[in-house]
C-alpha cells in the first residue's frame, strides 16, 4: 500500500485519487497532490519490484495408480528449498502408500514461495490367494480331490488351468496366480497333494 502525504486531493499515476493505492504490479508510482491554497507537486516515483513465484510443478516417474508393493517418485522443479505435506524436505520423494501431494517451494533468487497441484496417488491392494481343497489332499490312486482358489477375477493355475477350480488326481505341488479387477495379482502358497 502506498499511502500520500496527507493534501485535499490526490491523483496517482494509475488515475486512482485515494490517499491511499494498493499495488500488486511492478512499476513506478508517483503521484500528484493538491492542498487547500490550490497548490500541487507531484511526488519522487516510488519503484516496486513484484517478483515472480517459483515454479512447482511436481513430475511423477510412472503411473500413480499402481498395486501394492510398488512406487513412484514425484519429483518437483528446482528450486532453493522443499516441504512436501509428509514431511520431506527433498526435491524428490518415494511414494508407496495412497494419498494426496503436494509440495512448497522456495525461490533461491527472491524467497518466493509456491505451493505445487495436488497429486493424487492410488495404490490398489492385493488380492487374496488361497486354496482350499474338497477334502484331503492325500488319497489313494483313483481318487481325487478339488482345489479352488479364493474368488477373484481371473486365475492361472500352475498346471495351466484358467478356472477357479480344478481337479487334481496326480501328486504334485499346486499354486494359483489370481487377479482381482484392478489387475493387481497375488500368488497362492503351494497345496500338496499326495496320491
Amino acid at each position: 500500500t502506498l499511502t500520500a502525504s496527507a493534501n485535499t486531493s490526490y491523483l496517482w499515476s494509475t488515475g486512482a485519487t485515494t490517499q491511499s493505492i494498493n499495488v500488486t504490479t511492478s512499476g513506478n508510482y508517483t503521484v500528484t497532490v493538491t492542498d487547500g491554497n490550490g497548490c500541487t507537486t507531484v511526488s519522487s516515483p516510488t519503484t516496486i519490484t513484484v517478483n515472480a513465484l517459483p515454479t512447482a510443478i511436481v513430475t511423477p516417474s510412472g503411473a500413480t495408480t499402481f498395486c501394492q508393493g510398488g512406487s513412484v517418485t514425484l519429483t518437483v522443479s528446482a528450486n532453493s528449498s522443499y516441504i512436501w505435506n509428509t514431511g520431506a524436505t527433498t526435491q524428490s520423494i518415494n511414494i508407496t502408500t495412497s494419498g494426496t501431494y503436494t509440495v512448497t517451494v522456495t525461490s533461491a533468487s527472491d524467497g518466493c514461495v509456491a505451493v505445487s497441484t495436488p497429486i493424487t496417488v492410488t495404490v490398489n491392494p492385493l488380492p487374496t490367494a488361497t486354496i482350499t481343497p474338497s477334502g484331503s489332499t492325500t488319497f489313494c490312486q483313483g481318487g481325487s480331490v478339488t482345489l479352488t482358489a479364493s474368488t477373484n477375477t481371473s486365475y492361472h493355475w500352475s498346471t495351466g488351468a484358467t478356472t477357479q477350480s480344478i481337479i487334481v488326481t496326480t501328486s504334485g505341488s499346486y499354486t494359483v496366480t489370481v487377479t482381482n479387477g484392478n489387475g493387481c495379482t497375488a500368488i497362492s502358497s503351494a497345496t500338496t497333494v499326495t496320491v
